[in-house]
């Protein structure tokens, strides 16, 4: 089925009005837009689940053994977590679905759908309870018991979360560099919602053991339940504020954003390299999911052909940009012979 101009199935015309052979990736040197695979965010998600799971599962048993309300609120955090997991699951697969007559751009942004579904449940089934837990425990108090128990599942969580956390570090990194960004500034910018929600859970995941830890140590050595519900309430906050931050990412992507200006600059230059292209004096690169992009512009061609020949060369032109993996589309036009010139 042919698709909307630029196309990943229109082919490219030839010189002759032919169909030529498929071009090169033109953007492959683009940072932001090499795409690790999806074998690499499926692994780091289910890595992910897997850890939460096992992490949730302990961590119940030990508040209902414990009394803590710490430790209440790790467990409602798992659980959040593991659920979420699924979400994103969901998101990473529905996203790499093809493009179809309906959807002539691709599926991309459905993994905004689904990563704002999880972020909302981090919000409501982790943040929430345990805030609530938290206040509940302040106005009926109930002291906690078998701090051992706690400790040890505090300690086999952190392991378990630790090797979840690199794992989403190790996927991070090589991208980060490349981009020439710091960690956590490419975690928060990346086009890639699961990647970002995984490192974020992760990293929430961690702090809030040590807050869980320090508030069970509180209330054993006080006695006091009131350093184990502050905990639990310190946990809820720090939920709210990484669901908030998720939240507010997806519905960015989800209501349209133009690419990173270092993706902007080096697709100037590619295009700039082309022999057929004279100038670029128009250029919007709008992400349409995880590394995905659709491109619009105005270039100057070289040479002064005739106006059939010159929608040829255009429609060429679209083709070898849509060759890309990272490309979903291209529509070009040509400048005007007054417009300036757009600076890589």
């Amino acid at each position: 089925m042919a698709r909307e101009r630029g196309g990943k199935e229109a082919p490219a015309p030839s010189a002759g009005g032919g169909v030529a052979r498929r071009p090169d990736d033109l953007f492959r040197a683009v940072p932001l837009l090499r795409d690790p695979g999806a074998s690499e965010s499926l692994t780091t998600v289910l890595v992910a689940f897997g850890a939460n799971v096992l992490i949730a599962v302990a961590k119940s048993v030990a508040a209902a053994v414990t009394g803590s309300a710490s430790l209440v609120a790790e467990a409602a955090h798992s659980w959040a977590d593991a659920g979420n997991e699924i979400f994103l699951l969901i998101a990473n697969r529905r996203s790499r679905r093809p493009p179809d007559a309906a959807h002539p751009l691709g599926h991309g942004r459905e993994a905004y759908v689904w990563s704002l579904f999880a972020a909302l449940g981090l919000f409501v089934a982790g943040a929430a309870v345990s805030v609530t837990h938290g206040i509940q425990e302040l106005v009926h108090p109930e002291p906690a018991s078998h701090f051992a128990v706690g400790y040890v599942v505090l300690a086999v969580s952190f392991v378990l979360e630790g090797i979840s956390f690199l794992q989403s570090v190790r996927q991070a990194k090589p991208e980060a560099e490349s981009a020439q960004r710091d960690l956590i500034e490419h975690v928060l910018a990346t086009s890639d919602p699961t990647l970002r929600a995984v490192f974020a859970e992760d990293s929430a995941a961690l702090i809030g053991l040590v807050i869980a830890a320090a508030g069970l140590a509180a209330h054993q050595v006080t006695g006091s339940v009131v350093p184990d519900a502050a905990g639990s309430i310190l946990v809820g906050v720090l939920l709210a504020v990484i669901a908030i931050v998720l939240i507010n990412r997806n519905r960015r992507f989800l209501v349209g954003q133009e690419a990173d200006p270092r993706v902007r600059k080096a697709a100037i230059e590619a295009l700039l390299d082309m022999p057929e292209v004279a100038r670029v004096t128009y250029l919007r690169l709008e992400v349409v999911g995880p590394r995905m992009i659709f491109v619009i512009g105005d270039v100057d061609l070289t040479g002064d052909d005739t106006e059939s020949r010159v929608a040829i060369r255009l429609r060429a032109l679209e083709a070898k940009i849509s060759a890309s993996p990272a490309v979903v589309g291209a529509v070009l036009s040509l400048s005007a012979p007054d417009e300036p010139t757009i600076m890589a």
